[in-house]
């Protein structure tokens, strides 16, 4: 038997020897640059608390198309508008599937939701009839009176602090009033009504959120048996699960109550048209539209030049009309309103990293193959502040949209907020919509103070980590009620 070993460790030596020659004769697969990566882990040391901005450093280094293991995952990630066209135009069809992590499969009931359900039939069905129903210009606008009552309540709060000169935490305000618009769109009823309030449904949103962003082990390691006794140790599989039955209990009892609506009852809700075509789910975009006020804001209170331009702009058109206050029909007068929004989700994209996409066949991007399963990520936030495509990329200059053509449909591959391709986010009137007229109405009727001893360039503007991209600290600004001339007077 001792006389076999060395026979062994020969033919183990030779066979190593042969396949490294195979190897080195044959003709590497062109892959995109790659940093060093970790046995197991790969590249997820490198990650950071807030991954698109350590990506975006990465890419200074390895390029705009980089390559990356997330666990044992291959990915690539896509940081130029060039090679953002090639993903999202050029090879749209190759690579719009959606990878099924264990976060998003949990909370989209095994992905049959828009957002994260493979592409398919099923999927085209449902972006087809959400376009239709849920997104277009005439159901938005059939929700219009929700949107002025939650506004006019807003108003009325600021006009009291206003009186006591109490700062307000806008990032709370805000949360809350999108949370109130969505809440009663998609299920018909105020929070107290279905035994909530505004913040309960925040918390369920947020938690749900930081799902969505949460690799699991299981999507790392996919090809180990043993991943699923991670998620159960580190207590990522209880954390989803929670989540996931305390949303699916309030869904049940949403259900229930429209399912025995009689014709008398209130309005058509999301929920009733949701129901009528028995597929899909509503997105909320709670989280994305108040942060997007909010950093509005904030730009906007460091920037006093912008704040002035901007409100003149929406005061002198409202000197025109009857009432102080901006209605939805009144937006498309205001340009430098529109280019304001513009600006801040050019510096601050509600999703920095666009939902991942699974490549589906193969493909080149900047030269580079692409192999199916790879993860693809679009760092949108890094495109945003390249200085090939945007002068002085720090700046926050909305002039810089002025006769500009961009817009937010996703062709202009240097600007994505949105997205782009077959998977770019349907619901583009409804959040704008929202954005701009809470925006507007914020800046018609009040002057915003900064609380006493604090400066412009006190405002701190670091971010915090998420599937979307929130104010770490709260913004807190204190509402002066604009003293408007009489009617009479406007009207002369």
């Amino acid at each position: 038997m001792w006389l076999l070993l060395p026979i062994v460790l020969f033919l183990t030596l030779f066979f190593l020897v042969k396949n490294k020659i195979k190897a080195n004769n044959e003709i590497r697969p062109n892959l995109p640059p790659a940093p060093p990566k970790l046995p197991i882990i790969g590249n997820l040391h490198q990650l950071g608390s807030l991954p698109h901005i350590s990506l975006w450093k990465l890419s200074k280094t390895y390029g705009h198309v980089m390559g990356l293991h997330f666990g044992t995952v291959p990915a690539i990630v896509v940081s130029s508008a060039e090679a953002a066209k090639e993903v999202l135009k050029t090879n749209d069809l190759a690579c719009c599937n959606r990878p099924p992590l264990a976060g998003s499969s949990k909370l989209s009931y095994n992905n049959v939701d828009m957002s994260f359900s493979p592409y398919g039939e099923h999927w085209r069905q449902m972006r087809r009839l959400c376009a239709i129903k849920l997104f277009s210009s005439k159901s938005v606008q059939s929700f219009e009176f929700i949107r002025d009552e939650e506004i006019d309540s807003l108003n009325d709060f600021l006009n009291r602090s206003s009186v006591s000169a109490t700062p307000v935490n806008l990032s709370v305000k805000m949360s809350t009033l999108m949370a109130s618009m969505t809440f009663r769109t998609a299920f018909g009823k105020r929070f107290s009504e279905c035994g909530l309030d505004s913040d309960v449904f925040e918390d369920m949103v947020r938690r749900a959120m930081g799902v969505l962003r949460t690799f699991a082990a299981s999507d790392l390691f996919p090809q180990f048996s043993w991943s699923w006794i991670i998620d159960r140790v580190t207590g990522v599989h209880a954390k989803f699960e929670k989540i996931f039955h305390e949303m699916d209990d309030f869904f049940r009892v949403v259900i229930d109550e429209h399912l025995n609506k009689t014709p008398e009852d209130e309005k058509e809700d999301i929920v009733d048209l949701l129901l009528s075509i028995e597929t899909g789910q509503y997105d909320s975009g709670v989280d994305t539209a108040a942060l997007t006020v909010t950093w509005a804001m904030a730009e906007l209170a460091k920037n006093p030049r912008v704040m002035k331009k901007v409100q003149d702009e929406i005061r002198s058109y409202c000197s025109k009309k009857t009432q102080v206050k901006i209605t939805e029909s009144d937006i498309n007068q205001l340009d430098y309103l529109k280019m304001v929004v513009k600006e801040t989700l050019r510096l601050h994209p509600a999703a920095p990293l666009l939902l991942p996409r699974e490549c589906i066949s193969q493909f080149k991007v900047g030269g580079y193959q692409i192999y199916p399963k790879t993860l693809i990520q679009v760092n949108v936030w890094a495109i945003g502040r390249d200085p090939n495509y945007w002068h002085n990329p720090e700046e926050f200059f909305p002039e810089r949209f002025v006769d500009n053509p961009i817009d937010f449909k996703g062709q202009q591959f240097e600007y994505l907020p949105f997205g782009g391709g077959r998977r770019g986010c349907p619901g583009i009137v409804m959040a704008l919509t929202m954005v701009e007229r809470t925006l507007a109405n914020l800046l018609c009727g009040f002057d915003w103070k900064l609380p006493d001893g604090m400066m412009e360039t006190d405002i701190d503007m670091e971010e915090a980590s998420g599937l979307t991209t929130f104010k770490k600290s709260p913004l807190k600004l204190v509402p002066v009620s604009y003293q408007w001339p009489l009617i009479s007077d406007l009207q002369t």
